[in-house]
């Protein structure tokens, strides 16, 4: 399975998201650091799930870092998250 698709399972099990959009801008960051041939190492999370409801930004990041560790300690170099409760 691709890590797109890791990633996109992963979240969807943990956080049964209202909407969900994972996208790979690994080739926007060609020659920096953490790229790799084949990409799949930066991506983009925009997440819209009830777990986020009465959480702080930061605890946000936080479920969805744990959510994703091995994926983190793997493959992917960056994430960058947008995480918000139905209705933000």
């Amino acid at each position: 399975m691709t890590v797109h698709g890791t990633i996109t399972d992963k979240l969807t099990a943990a956080f049964a998201p209202v909407s969900l959009a994972v996208i790979d801008e690994s080739e926007n960051h060609r020659g920096h650091g953490g790229w790799r041939e084949g990409g799949e190492t930066h991506f983009r999370v925009k997440l819209v799930s009830e777990a986020f409801a009465g959480k702080s930004r930061i605890d946000r990041h936080r479920m969805i870092n744990q959510a994703l560790d091995a994926e983190l300690k793997g493959r992917v170099h960056a994430l960058a998250i947008e995480a918000r409760a139905p209705g933000e």
